[in-house]
């Protein structure tokens, strides 16, 4: 995993929808479940939020903390 690559999806900004605004990590569980069984959007969004969704499937929000930028 590149570095780069995760600290731009967590400081990533949800550019439409219900949560609109708000950085990709801190999006709810449910949410990104739903993407994933609907489809994530393509290209590097889709990407983003799919490694979100792995995030908080293995638990590791509360560890990329740190990482999030004001």
């Amino acid at each position: 995993m590149d570095q780069q690559k995760l600290l731009e999806a967590v400081n990533m900004v949800m550019p439409f929808g219900k949560y609109a605004g708000r950085k990709l990590l801190f999006l709810p569980e449910p949410y990104l479940v739903w993407f994933h069984s609907k489809g994530f959007p393509a290209g590097k969004l889709g990407e983003q939020l799919a490694l979100m969704y792995e995030v908080k499937l293995n638990g590791l929000e509360d560890m990329l903390l740190p990482l999030v930028q004001d």
